[in-house]
C-alpha cells in the first residue's frame, strides 16, 4: 500500500509538474487594457475541438489552450481582428506569428492550430478587413486600410501577442518566429525590413514582395497576351507544352522523373511546337508561341530590363487556373491584376487591363502603393544586428509568383551586404507550386508540415535551431505524400532540399524516390 501511495504521490507531482503556473486566468484576460484595443473574447478551450464557423471543418486534436480574440483600432478608419492562441500547459516559451494569403480579409487558423499542438502560442490577424483572398474592394477608398493590409497590422498583432503572452504567463516568450508565404511572405519580409526586432527567426515562402511592380507590370503582360485573340492559346493545349518542356529539360540532372530540378539550364525553345498543318491541341499558332515565350520570358519596362521575370518550365499544367484560365478573362493572375488597380490604385470600378497604359499604369502603381506594399529593401543590418535569422523559399514551378523574384532579392541583398552566411539561406524547390503542391516534393516543413523524417528536417526546425543553437539543420529532406490504404498519406518520393545555389545531384544508383540517393551540390 505504501509503494502504490508512492506512486500516486509521484504521479500527482508528475501532473503538477506538467501544467503551467499562469499568472491570470484566461477569463482575466478579457478586461485587459491594450492600446487601441478591444479584447472581444478570452475563453479557455479544453475540448481538444473547435469550431471557427459553420463554414469551416472544426479543428480537432487541440491541446487544451487560452483563446483570445480582439479588435485593433490604430486610425478610426482600422478594424483588424486578431487572435492569440496560449497553450494551457507545456507551452515551449515561444511565439509563432501566423501571415495571409493574396489580399488576406481571413485569419490563418491552419497554421495556428498546427503550432498550437507543438506547444507555441500562436497569433494572427485578418490583415484588416474581412473577406475572400482575391477581393479588394474593402480598399475603395480606405486608404488606413492599404495600410492596415500592407504593414501595420503584421507589426501590431506581433505587439499585442507579446502582450497578452506577459499577461498570461507572468512573462516574455524566449523567442518569436514568423512563418508565412505568398502575401505572408511579403509580410514576412516586412517584418525583417521594417520591424527587424519584431522577430527572431522568419521563414518566408514565395514572398509577393515587389507588389507594386509586379502587379504593376501585369498590364503589360495581360496586353501582350491577350490585345490578340490569335494569341490566346487555351488550357486544353497545356499538356503539349509540358511534354514538350519535359522532353528538352527533365533528364538533365540524370533522372528522368517529371521534374526540371534546376530550371537554369534549361533552354527550351517553344518554336517545336509551331503547327505544320492544320492547328490542333498538340501544336501552337505562331502567335499563339509568342505568348508562351513572353510567359517564359517575363515583362521588360520602359527601360529595357526585367521588372517582371517569367516563369518556368516543366509544370505548365500548373498554369490553368494561375496563368491561362478556361478562356482569356478567367486567369486569377487578372482578378487580382483588376482587383488591385480598380481598388486600391486608380480608385476606379471600370479601370480595364486591356485599355490602359501600361507604362503609366506601372508608375501610378509605384508612386501610390510602393510605400505601404512593397518589402523590396534589401538592407537588413538591423534584422541581423539583432540577431535575426531569415530563411527564404520558393518553388521552381510557382505558377503564381515568378520564381526568378526571390531569386532577385536574395542576390540584391548580398550585393548590398556582402557575406550574408550568418544571418540568410535561400532555398529553391524543383517541381513545388505556389507555396506548396506540384510534381515535386512540397512538404518540408513550411506551415508546420511534416517531412516523411520529421519537423527535424524541415526548414521551420532548422530555422529554430539556427536562431538558438547557432547553425541551421544542414539535411533538408522535402517529401511527396500520395494517399495510402484507408486514405492514410503515404510517402511517394523523398528528396534533399539543398540550400541555393547547390541543387540535389543523383548518385547514379539506387531508387531515385529516396532522398538518401542524393547529394547537394554545386550546379
Amino acid at each position: 500500500m505504501k509503494t502504490i501511495a508512492r506512486l500516486c504521490c509521484l504521479v500527482l507531482v508528475c501532473s503538477a509538474c506538467a501544467t503551467s503556473v499562469h499568472a491570470a486566468d484566461c477569463a482575466s484576460l478579457k478586461s485587459l487594457k491594450l492600446d487601441s484595443t478591444t479584447i472581444t473574447l478570452a475563453e479557455q478551450v479544453d475540448s481538444g475541438t473547435l469550431t471557427i464557423s459553420d463554414s469551416r471543418q472544426p479543428y480537432s486534436g487541440l491541446p487544451p489552450f487560452c483563446r483570445v480574440t480582439g479588435v485593433l483600432r490604430p486610425t478610426s478608419d482600422s478594424a483588424i481582428h486578431f487572435e492569440v492562441w496560449l497553450p494551457a500547459q507545456n507551452w515551449n516559451g515561444r511565439l509563432l506569428g501566423a501571415g495571409n494569403g493574396g489580399f488576406a480579409g481571413s485569419i490563418g487558423y491552419d497554421e495556428l492550430a498546427s503550432y498550437l499542438k507543438r506547444n507555441f502560442a500562436v497569433a494572427g490577424s485578418d490583415a484588416g478587413h474581412q473577406g475572400n483572398a482575391t477581393d479588394a474592394t474593402w480598399a475603395f477608398g480606405h486608404p488606413e486600410k492599404v495600410k492596415d493590409f500592407g504593414w501595420r497590422s503584421v507589426h501590431l498583432t506581433r505587439i499585442r501577442a507579446g502582450e497578452i503572452i506577459s499577461a498570461f504567463f507572468g512573462k516574455h516568450e524566449n523567442k518569436a518566429y514568423f512563418d508565412s508565404c505568398s502575401d505572408g511572405g511579403r509580410e514576412a519580409l516586412v517584418e525583417a525590413q521594417r520591424f527587424p526586432t519584431d522577430y527572431d527567426g522568419i521563414l518566408a515562402g514565395a514572398p509577393a514582395n515587389a507588389w507594386s511592380t509586379m502587379l504593376g507590370m501585369g498590364v503589360k503582360a495581360v496586353q501582350a497576351r491577350q490585345s490578340d485573340p490569335r494569341a490566346y492559346f487555351s488550357d486544353l493545349k497545356l499538356p503539349a507544352i509540358e511534354k514538350a518542356s519535359l522532353a528538352a529539360c527533365d533528364a538533365l540532372d540524370g533522372v528522368k522523373d517529371g521534374i526540371v530540378n534546376d530550371p537554369s539550364m534549361c533552354h527550351f525553345d517553344p518554336q517545336v511546337l509551331l503547327c505544320k498543318g492544320e492547328e490542333t491541341l498538340n501544336c501552337l499558332t505562331q502567335p499563339q508561341i509568342n505568348t508562351l515565350k513572353l510567359i517564359y520570358e517575363g515583362q521588360k519596362g520602359s527601360s529595357g530590363k526585367f521588372s517582371m521575370p517569367g516563369f518556368t518550365a516543366g509544370d505548365e499544367m500548373g498554369w490553368r487556373e494561375w496563368v491561362i484560365g478556361q478562356d482569356p478573362t478567367s486567369a486569377s493572375s487578372l482578378h487580382y491584376l483588376e482587383n488591385y488597380f480598380r481598388y486600391m490604385v486608380t480608385g476606379n470600378p471600370k479601370w480595364n487591363a486591356l485599355t490602359a497604359d501600361p507604362d503609366a499604369s506601372f508608375r501610378e502603381s509605384r508612386e501610390k502603393e510602393a510605400a505601404d506594399l512593397d518589402a523590396t529593401d534589401p538592407d537588413l543590418s538591423k534584422f541581423s544586428s539583432h540577431g535575426g535569422k531569415l530563411i527564404l523559399y520558393h518553388g521552381w514551378d510557382d505558377q503564381a509568383i515568378s520564381p526568378w523574384n526571390t531569386v532577385a532579392y536574395y542576390q540584391d541583398v548580398q550585393q548590398k551586404m556582402g557575406d550574408t552566411g550568418s544571418f540568410l539561406r535561400l532555398y529553391m524547390a524543383p517541381g513545388v507550386e505556389h507555396c506548396a503542391g506540384g510534381p515535386g516534393p512540397s512538404f518540408f516543413g513550411q506551415f508546420g508540415l511534416q517531412t516523411a523524417k520529421g519537423s527535424t528536417f524541415g526548414l521551420f526546425d532548422s530555422l529554430v535551431n539556427w536562431v538558438e543553437k547557432g547553425a541551421p539543420e544542414e539535411n533538408i529532406t522535402a517529401t511527396k505524400y500520395g494517399q495510402g490504404e484507408n486514405g492514410a498519406p503515404k510517402v511517394v518520393m523523398t528528396r534533399p532540399l539543398c540550400a541555393y545555389p547547390k541543387v540535389a545531384k543523383y548518385s547514379g544508383s539506387g531508387d531515385t524516390s529516396d532522398a538518401a540517393n542524393f547529394t547537394c551540390a554545386a550546379p
